[in-house]
């Protein structure tokens, strides 16, 4: 029988009297723990993806010290791009009740697996280890001590383990927090100079590494339970119990639980002595059998994830055709009767929360791509996803769309003109009058400081610059609008992506720059001459610049190609965000 660790909560509970219904424009459906920092909640994205959303405790809220520290340290956890790690979705910084979202990962925490099925085999630790040590390197890598590394906060999916909750401990523990039963970390698990209050270092989560490992492999902690103070004692004094530890294993996590930081092994050479293990062998992998069966069971009982709360059906109401408009309507206005649900004008602003204006669930109409909670809910478990024929170009289906109300027009003897660009002003020689295509405006980038436009000219304002965003796979989407990477079918204005190319938002243009450098000038003359439909990886190799121009023609991004990891991995950008003026 395993030893009972506190805080062991069902998957799934329902929502209390006093919780909130909704966060930073997100639906909460249920509770998916608690602990001393606050509450995570199961909730649904406008889309119907589902996130952990972690709120924090309103005495942590009130403390204008941690608020500072958390700002700090979530911008760090953003960078975190691990395949062995819940990535970073959202966040709300500056919200009343401070808070962050992450990927749902449908699967249990590694302490429930051992509390359900026992000790896990010597291999199974073993590639445990090996995971949870790369999850560390990313968020060490980024300048981030978890400081709370257990099994609680380590999920278990089918192709290995997650890491949670990382860029929270180190913003509390930094603030002045001396309320009853506020300590930051667990006892069973925290180093030594961790529980002396001392500086915490990647040796602080190495240390929390083995005796988390001493736990799934042996059933119980290194330094018992009981009270916290007499196990704050003895991490600090008495050498641990690796008596239950398989004796394959009590070498390498013994120095795992060295007292000193420096005579501790560092992640990569964690690595690589998990390689050299017999059990293992030089190639590690979460394949088939990794895990025991009756876990892999445990485990696809969480596999369908949870089932999103009901929402009203959204209505769609057809535009009328006008002829006075430069742009008529011809396609669909998508809400939710009743106010109900997320609608344009009544979600987060860009950077807080997914986009609600038109273009998402309540705009555009996108849907996802497979069912909420299924394996693609969290990053490493969604590479075989293949984005829906509807994130396809549709460039035909305008041309088609635009011919057919040419051809209502001309049926019902109207007078109706469609444009798919502005019509010529009155006076001037429309395309055909002198054999000449009609003059197009220019178009220039000028700074927000109010200096007068040229005659005749389009000007674009700056937005954000220089923004690296990285997407672990294609489960996930660039949200142009706010700068920042988001659950697939989450953003209104996207660039989402496979393994060969990227897919270009429905209605948007793009285009490819023949050369390196690329204007908001450039990108319009170049959408109007020589526009692309698709962004094949291939074309865009040694960073050439491509750019999309939103479907209202008022926004435009400029992106370089990074990076595009092998076998359908990760994929870097980075991003420039201009708006045209007027």
């Amino acid at each position: 029988m395993s030893a009972q660790l506190p805080g062991v909560q069902p998957a799934h509970t329902a929502l209390a009297s006093d919780d909130p219904r909704e966060i930073g424009g997100y639906r909460l459906h249920a509770r998916l723990g608690a602990g001393g920092m606050g509450v995570v909640y199961l909730a649904y994205t406008p889309g119907g993806r589902p996130i952990a959303l972690k709120a924090v405790r309103a005495e942590f809220a009130a403390d204008p010290e941690f608020r500072e520290r958390f700002a700090q340290e979530v911008a760090s956890a953003r960078r975190i791009h691990g395949l062995f790690t819940a990535q970073v979705v959202d966040y709300g910084v500056d919200a009343r009740t401070p808070w962050l979202a992450t990927a749902y990962v449908p699967g249990p925490t590694l302490q429930q697996v051992v509390q359900r099925h026992g000790p896990l085999p010597v291999r199974t630790v073993l590639l445990l280890v090996a995971g949870i040590a790369e999850a560390l390197q990313g968020i060490h890598g980024v300048g981030v001590v978890h400081r709370d590394l257990k099994p609680a906060n380590v999920l278990i999916a089918a192709d290995g383990p997650r890491v949670i909750d990382f860029g929270i401990a180190r913003a509390a523990d930094a603030a002045a927090l001396t309320g009853a039963g506020l300590r930051i970390g667990t006892a069973a698990f925290m180093a030594p100079e961790q529980a002396l209050g001392l500086q915490a270092t990647a040796a602080t989560d190495v240390f929390a590494l083995g005796a988390l490992a001493v736990y799934v492999s042996g059933g119980a902690p290194p330094f018992g339970g009981g009270p916290e103070s007499a196990a704050l004692y003895r991490v600090v004094h008495e050498a641990p119990d690796l008596a239950p530890v398989p004796a394959a294993l009590r070498d390498l996590l013994g120095c795992c639980l060295a007292k000193r930081p420096e005579d501790r092994p560092s992640t990569a050479e964690l690595i690589a002595a998990v390689h050299a293990h017999p059990a293992v062998g030089p190639r590690p992998e979460f394949a088939d059998g990794w895990l025991p069966h009756p876990v892999s069971a445990d485990i696809a009982g969480h596999g369908t994830g949870p089932t999103p709360p009901p929402h009203v059906q959204p209505t769609v109401t057809a535009t009328a055709f006008s002829s006075r408009s430069p742009h008529p309507g011809v396609g669909a206005v998508i809400g939710s009767p009743g106010g109900t649900g997320p609608s344009a004008g009544t979600g987060p602003s860009a950077g807080t929360g997914p986009s609600a204006g038109p273009g998402s669930v309540g705009g555009s109409g996108r849907a996802p791509t497979t069912p909420p909670g299924g394996p693609e809910a969290h990053p490493a478990g969604a590479r075989a996803h293949t984005p829906s024929s509807r994130r396809a170009p549709r460039r035909g289906g305008r041309l088609l769309l635009t011919a057919l109300v040419a051809f209502l027009a001309l049926v019902v003897g109207g007078a109706a003109v469609y444009y798919l660009d502005p019509p010529p002003e009155e006076g001037t020689d429309p395309a055909g009058a002198t054999g000449e295509p009609p003059v197009r405006p220019s178009v220039t980038v000028q700074p927000s400081s109010g200096a007068p436009k040229p005659s005749g000219a389009t000007a674009y304002t700056a937005g954000y610059a220089g923004v690296e965003l990285t997407s672990p796979d294609t489960s996930y989407e660039f949200d142009l609008k706010a700068g920042k990477v988001v659950p697939e079918s989450t953003a209104a204005w996207y660039l989402a992506r496979t393994d060969k190319g990227f897919v270009l938002p429905e209605e948007s243009d793009a285009f490819i720059a023949t050369g390196d450098e690329l204007s908001p000038a450039d990108c319009v003359r170049g959408i109007e001459s020589e526009p692309v439909t698709t962004l094949p990886f291939a074309e865009l190799a040694d960073q050439r610049p491509f750019c999309l121009r939103s479907a209202d023609q008022k926004e435009v991004v400029i992106a370089r190609l990074v990076e595009v990891a092998e076998d359908g991995g990760s994929v870097t950008v980075v991003v420039d965000h201009h708006r045209r003026d007027g």
